[in-house]
């Protein structure tokens, strides 16, 4: 889905023009020692290219589009509301975690998976310190420095902010080429699959397949769908001796094979 082009309020965003950083400084400035509503009208206005971009790296959760950048724009106010003018910080670089901060709440809040309240709560105060370092570093802060700031173990901080993420699809396109995309599946490898067990699931396709139909159909009611063996005489009008006797040498048939 394109975000190039998204109406809100009845504007086509993608005709909005950018301000540059020269711009959004002048109307912070205009807006903090005027409180002039009309430059953070502005502000807001020439930002929200920049809420799609970011609300890109959120789709394909779920979520709607719509409802994505309304929460996208809530961050952006937020940012307008709290930049520190004496900071030697770029607009856009503290804009843009407060923004992801916001959808990653907003996902938090809606999450699929349960998360227990002590967990949640930490992995709030350590998306609020990820920001605030974001802002007063200028790039992404480390775990261990978000881990001081909260005052945790950067294990418990690593957990946290893990449990809030997103379940992937094991069928998530990681890489293409022009060709066959590759899916996150194809990079899980199982240790139990080995050489032995591969070749030892063939063999036991094998002697499956070599057995009567009446063994298979006994063999499937028995183990697979856990019958009794009366249940299984009731069911296909045999004996249950009968049963136990097919079974057997099924059984020891497919040992034999095997």
């Amino acid at each position: 889905m394109a975000y190039q082009k998204v109406m809100i309020a009845g504007m086509d965003t993608a005709a909005l023009t950018v301000l540059t950083e020269a711009e959004k400084m002048a109307l912070l400035r205009e807006m903090q020692e005027t409180g002039s509503e009309k430059a953070r009208e502005k502000l807001i206005l020439g930002n929200l290219r920049l809420v799609l971009s970011v609300i890109q790296r959120f789709t394909g959760r779920g979520e709607d589009a719509d409802d994505l950048f309304q929460i996208g724009v809530i961050g952006l106010m937020k940012a307008i509301n709290n930049f520190d003018l004496t900071k030697d910080v770029r607009f856009s670089t503290y804009c843009v975690p407060m923004i992801a901060g916001e959808l990653r709440r907003h996902l938090r809040d809606h999450h699929a998976v349960r998360v227990s309240r002590s967990l949640r709560d930490l992995a709030y105060k350590a998306m609020q310190a990820r920001e605030k370092l974001t802002a007063e570093l200028g790039r992404e802060p480390t775990a261990q420095q978000i881990a001081d700031v909260v005052g945790a173990e950067r294990i418990d901080v690593v957990t946290a902010l893990e449990s809030i993420s997103d379940p992937v699809s094991l069928y998530e396109p990681i890489y293409s080429d022009s060709g066959d995309p590759l899916y996150l599946i194809d990079q899980i490898g199982d240790p139990d699959s080995t050489d032995s067990s591969w070749m030892s699931e063939l063999a036991l396709r094998d002697a499956l397949a070599s057995l009567s139909p009446r063994e298979k159909n006994i063999l499937h009611r028995r183990f697979w769908l856990g019958k009794t063996q009366m249940e299984v005489a009731n069911e296909i009008g045999i004996s249950q001796a009968q049963v136990s006797r097919l079974e057997k040498a099924a059984i020891a048939h497919i040992k034999e094979q095997l």
